[in-house]
Formats: C-alpha cells, structure tokens, sequence
C-alpha cells in the first residue's frame, strides 16, 4: 500500500502493530548461511544445551531483520530511513518463537540544514509471544515537508 504522508502528517504517539511471525529453524540456517554468522549460540543443539539457555538462539540481527520486516507494509515516497539508532536485545528468541512489533511516533524534530525536510523517530519494540520485549530501537526518517520552514 501506498501513503504519502508529509512530516507535518506524522502524529506523536501514532502506533502500529504488526501481525506476528514464527521464528523457524530454516530462519537460522538461512541467516546464518546469509551472513557467515555460524557460531554455535546459533547452530549447534548440543553445545547449546549445555548453556544457561538451553537451546540455540536466534541471530541478533535475524530478530532486527525480521522485527523491521514485519514493520514494512507501506510505501511512502515522502520518507526515506536514515538508520536505526540505541538497538538493544534484551532477551534471546528461540525456535518457535513468535515475535512482532510495535512501532510508535515518539518525536519529530527539524533538519539542521534542509527547511525542506525533517527527522521523525520511531520507537520500535519487538516483542515474543509472552508479551516480553526482545529488541528495541529506534528507527529513524528523513521526511519530505508540505511546506518547508522560513
């Protein structure tokens, strides 16, 4: 779906939720393979269940990927992302597991050097099927304005 939404249309505390997803084992294999990232936190089942955890956990980065993919059902040819700042994870994911994620318009501020544009930032938590946040960060957009500043 396409929206064009301009800085002055984001709202502050406009939050979406995004439907969920199950982390599989193919999801391990294929980042893993995807990334050079074999290290046996991730890959090996009988290494791991000698950890506190117990069992392989996901990739860090496969959470990001997937948490920010789920995020991304909208098209908007007014905003751009200017990158991911404070990413946090906060407790690991499992196979099995079903994550999805909250995005919501925490602060809007105004380019240093552009009157055309400006920054929104978005406050992002995924979270498991328990409720339990497992990554935060912010995500953060370049946004065309309607009318740009004086």
């Amino acid at each position: 779906m396409i929206v064009e939404e301009f800085f002055e249309d984001y709202k502050i505390g406009f939050e979406r939720i995004t439907f969920g997803r199950t982390i599989t084992e193919a999801d391990f294999i294929i980042h893993a393979g995807q990334t050079g990232d074999h290290f046996p936190h991730h890959m090996d089942a009988e290494w791991c269940a000698t950890q506190d955890f117990g069992q392989r956990m996901a990739h860090g980065t496969l959470v990001f990927s997937v948490g920010i993919g789920l995020t991304a059902s909208t098209i908007n040819p007014r905003a751009m992302s200017y990158g991911y700042d404070k990413m946090r994870f906060l407790k690991p994911v499992f196979i099995g597991d079903t994550i999805k994620t909250r995005a919501s318009i925490a602060e809007k501020t105004d380019h240093p050097k552009r009157n055309t544009h400006g920054f929104v930032r978005e406050a992002v938590e995924v979270t498991n099927q328990n409720g339990d946040a497992v990554l935060v960060c912010d995500h953060l957009y370049f946004v065309e304005r309607k009318t740009p500043l004086d």
